[in-house]
C-alpha cells in the first residue's frame, strides 16, 4: 500500500514539473512536438521545426539550426541569428527588426513582406532568396551575397549593400532611396540602366554611371 502511494506521489510531482516546464514560455508552447524552445538557443537544432507565430524577441539564436523551419509571422525583433543556418526556412511576415543575422545562411529562405528594418546582414547569404515586399530599410547588407534573389517592391531605403553581390538579383519597383551600392557588383558593377523600375535612383550611391 505504501509502495502504491510512493509510486502515485511520484507520478504527481513528475506531471506537476512537466507542467511547469511549458508554463514557463506559454508564448512558445505551440511549436511543434520535439522543438525545445528556450530563450537561450545557441547552436540548437530547430531544423524543419514549426514555429509559426513564435514569440522569440531578443532571443539568442547565435548558430542555431533553423533550416526549413516555419517561422511564418514570428516575431524575432532583436534576436541575435549570427551563424545560424535559415536556408530554406520559411520567414514570410516575421518580424526581424534590428535582428543580428551576421554570417546567417539564408539560401532560398521565405522571406517575402518580412520586416528587417535595421537588421544586420553583413556577409549574410540570401542568394535565391524571396525578399519581394520585405522592408530593408536601413538594414546593413554589406558583402552579403544575393546572388538570383528577389527584392521585387522591396523597401531598401537608407540600405548599405557595400560589396554587395546582386548578380541576377530582381529589383523591379524596389525602394532604394538613399542606398549605398558602393562596390556593389553584378559583374562587377552595377549601372542606373540594369536598375530601370527601381526608386530613388537619384540618390544611390556607388553607381558606375
Amino acid at each position: 500500500m505504501n509502495n502504491m502511494r510512493a509510486i502515485t506521489t511520484r507520478a504527481i510531482i513528475a506531471a506537476s514539473v512537466a507542467l511547469c516546464a511549458i508554463v514557463v514560455v506559454p508564448a512558445l508552447t505551440f511549436a511543434a512536438p520535439n522543438c525545445n524552445l528556450r530563450r537561450n538557443l545557441v547552436g540548437a537544432n530547430l531544423a524543419g521545426c514549426n514555429l509559426t507565430g513564435a514569440n522569440l524577441i531578443g532571443a539568442d539564436l547565435v548558430g542555431a539550426n533553423l533550416s526549413d523551419a516555419n517561422l511564418f509571422g514570428a516575431d524575432l525583433t532583436g534576436a541575435d541569428l549570427s551563424g545560424a543556418d535559415l536556408s530554406d526556412a520559411g520567414l514570410s511576415g516575421a518580424s526581424l527588426s534590428g535582428a543580428s543575422l551576421m554570417g546567417a545562411a539564408l539560401t532560398g529562405a521565405d522571406l517575402s513582406s518580412a520586416n528587417l528594418r535595421g537588421a544586420d546582414l553583413t556577409v549574410a547569404t540570401l542568394s535565391g532568396a524571396n525578399l519581394t515586399l520585405a522592408t530593408l530599410s536601413d538594414a546593413t547588407l554589406t558583402g552579403a551575397k544575393l546572388l538570383g534573389a528577389n527584392l521585387t517592391g522591396a523597401n531598401l531605403r537608407g540600405a548599405d549593400l557595400t560589396l554587395a553581390n546582386l548578380y541576377r538579383a530582381k529589383l523591379l519597383g524596389a525602394n532604394l532611396t538613399g542606398a549605398n551600392l558602393t562596390l556593389a557588383f553584378r559583374r562587377p558593377g552595377i549601372s542606373r540602366t540594369e536598375l530601370e523600375g527601381a526608386e530613388g535612383l537619384d540618390t544611390v550611391e556607388g553607381l558606375l554611371d
